[in-house]
């Protein structure tokens, strides 16, 4: 019969093995915003850095109340991106397409308004099948919801909705509330507990975001967000002070010493978001962070 000793020097390195197994699961990562700036080069660029481990795709910025919807690219090209998103998915890189938006014309007006625009994302950008697909047979991941305007109407509904679809393939959901709880637009949607990532803005929000030296506003509202019902809290911040006209931006050096060693001792930190990938190529602030990350 095998001694202790020689049991726990077997079981210690399948221990360390599933552990490390674990956090590389569980790892947290970057997520930006790409899509809003014709100067920030293709998605392929974004994900050729190694910095993001989220891209999302903005905006499908019209949509419901009878409208057909429509995606904004600001001046991107769509040839391409059925290769680019492949690409980044390649690497590990989870893809999701962004609806809503600080600018546009959507609001959902009905349960049945809800219900089909989630036939109509899942038709033409996930799992579905359909003969007017933006992206062709790209399948992305996920749909993120950043509802800025329009109302807070039937997005649980549309939540639940889209994770219906994933008896047949895992659709990812993400949400860009603002820091201020609740949120006027996505606090039912958030609620029902079926996002996976919640990515908060705490930018542009005076009451719950860093200024000044100052990071108790942000601590506090961080810590109200981790409280909520969302699977993995992100941190959302402008990559550039141009990024967010009312405030937010965190120097790297701030973030780094005195933001992220508080929040990461939260088990529902997920990382970083950033706004956006045009001002995170002028400044380079994911690349001076993604090893604290």
């Amino acid at each position: 019969m095998a001694s202790l000793k020689q049991v726990s020097l077997i079981l210690f390195p399948l221990l360390l093995l599933i552990s490390s197994s674990f956090k590389l699961s569980n790892a947290a990562g970057i997520v930006i915003y790409w899509g809003q700036n014709g100067n920030e080069g293709s998605l392929a660029d974004a994900c050729n850095t190694n910095n993001y481990q989220y891209v999302n795709i903005a905006f499908l910025s019209t949509f419901g109340n009878g409208q057909t919807p429509e995606l904004n690219l600001a001046g991107h090209s769509r040839d391409g991106l059925n290769a680019d998103i492949k690409g980044c998915q390649g690497k590990g890189i989870k893809v999701l397409l962004s609806l809503g938006g600080g600018a546009g014309s959507y609001s959902l007006n009905s349960a049945d308004d809800a219900t089909n625009l989630a036939n109509y994302l899942w038709n033409n950008f996930l799992g579905g099948t359909s003969d007017s697909r933006p992206f062709g047979d790209a399948v992305l991941d996920g749909i993120d919801f950043d509802i800025e305007a329009g109302g807070a109407q039937h997005y649980d509904e549309l939540a639940r909705a889209l994770n219906g679809f994933s008896s047949q393939k895992k659709v990812y959901l993400g949400a860009a509330p603002q820091c201020p709880i609740p949120d006027a637009h996505l606090d039912a949607a958030i609620n029902t507990g079926l996002f996976d990532y919640v990515w908060v803005q705490f930018y542009n929000n005076p009451q719950c975001q860093y200024a000044c030296g100052n990071t108790n506003n942000l601590i506090n509202s961080w810590n109200q967000w981790t409280s909520s019902q969302a699977k993995q809290v992100f941190l959302g911040l402008p990559a550039s002070e141009a990024a967010a006209p009312s405030g937010g931006f965190i120097p790297t050096d701030v973030l780094i010493s005195q933001v992220l060693p508080t929040i990461k001792t939260s088990p529902k930190y997920g990382g970083v978001m950033l706004w956006n990938g045009f001002n995170d190529i002028q400044t380079g602030y994911s690349d001076a962070i993604k090893a604290s990350v």
